[in-house]
């Protein structure tokens, strides 16, 4: 059994999303403490910006005629690809940026996508794994609040890793993650708290369901 762990965080200490993350990976460590846990930090080594377009146009050209940059880009994402393909389960943790999805995930995503055994349009090789993804904001989206509609990111997520890659997903959210960091936040300090707890016993609950789908 293997793990594989995406971070989309910028942040190393004090990052909610890998906290809520290192209580799956805990969960499903119970199950198998004994193996091992592929890690990938994007938010901190992040798949260079111009991976993508530079693998994308290597596509079509032969491969004797492509470029140094064309062949390190697909070699890149076969890389990437085998990573997430040889895992028997899968986490990943990313945060809410700017009310879209993290340019360092949107990025790894995008250079995986081009891998012909992860492409859009037919039956990616991660079918069927289990996977968790966990997901914070800073703010609060929900329905009713101020700012209803301005998560476009947690959608995103979902239709790449449910509907393109075909996992067999759950999700762990989590908001208020800035309250006690930006004043202008402190009145939902009770509210937070709540918040903070009920993500926690999620991630608890599908650590352990992660363990089980993928127990011998």
């Amino acid at each position: 059994m293997s793990l594989f762990r995406l971070d989309a965080s910028i942040r190393v200490e004090g990052s909610r999303s890998r906290a809520i993350a290192d209580i799956v990976e805990q969960e499903w460590r119970t199950a198998h403490p004994n193996a091992p846990v592929t890690r990938r930090h994007v938010g901190v080594e992040p798949v260079p910006a111009t991976a993508w377009a530079t693998a994308v146009l290597a596509g079509p050209t032969p491969e004797a005629e492509r470029s140094e940059e064309q062949r390190a880009a697909t070699a890149s994402a076969t890389r990437e690809a085998d990573l997430l393909i040889d895992a028997d389960a899968a986490l990943f943790a990313v945060p809410l940026y700017n009310f879209g999805v993290s340019q360092h995930f949107k990025a790894w995503v995008d250079l995986v996508v081009t891998d012909q055994r992860m492409g859009a349009g037919g039956e990616p090789a991660t079918a069927g794994t289990p996977a968790v993804l966990v997901a914070v904001r800073g703010g609060s989206y929900a329905a009713g609040t101020p700012r209803e509609g301005w998560d476009h990111a947690t959608g995103w997520m979902r239709r790449i890793l449910e509907d393109v890659w075909k996992f067999d997903l759950r999700v762990v959210e989590e908001e208020f993650t800035l309250v006690g960091v930006n004043p202008a936040l402190d009145a939902f300090k009770d509210i937070a708290v709540e918040l903070r707890k009920q993500a926690e016993q999620v991630a608890r609950e599908h650590g352990r369901d992660l363990g089980l789908a993928t127990a011998v």
